[in-house]
């Protein structure tokens, strides 16, 4: 158990300047990453699960097509924001440990295309569904 809790406790560090709450605004990111991608995670198997919903009640049944491949995107991508939300806090501590820092480009470039994709998957699912029922957008 001694293992355990040497592995995982952190050494401490003195509190000058803006140290802690340096460290605590990483931690604070760190969970936002975790909210985001864990949100993307619960959409995708939200939408995976929506044939089950359907099977019991008759009145939603909706002719949407296929969820798969936008339910593993969904799932891909908030595993991707755990991913780097997890090394991007690691990262971030080194370099605030050693006095520096480096701007997020990467992670804020990331965050924003998946959102993009799936905003467009969402809107590109409802086009087609509503085109699909009056009959006026068959060439999507």
């Amino acid at each position: 158990m001694s293992r355990i809790h040497k592995l995982l406790s952190a050494t401490p560090i003195s509190n000058t300047g803006s140290v802690a709450r340096d460290h605590l605004a990483n931690e604070r990111t760190f969970l936002s990453w975790t909210r985001t991608g864990l949100g993307f995670v619960a959409l995708g198997v939200a939408l995976a699960k929506l044939d089950a919903l359907e099977a019991l009640s008759p009145a939603l049944k909706h002719d949407h097509g296929d969820l798969k491949l936008p339910s593993a995107a969904l799932v891909g991508s908030g595993a991707g924001c755990l991913s780097y939300g997890t090394l991007r806090y690691f990262s971030s501590l080194k370099l605030l440990q050693k006095g520096l820092f480096r701007p997020n480009i990467a992670g804020i470039a990331l965050v924003a295309a998946t959102s993009g994709a799936v905003a467009g998957g969402g809107i590109l699912m409802v086009v087609r569904t509503e085109g699909g029922r009056d009959g006026s957008w068959q060439s999507l």
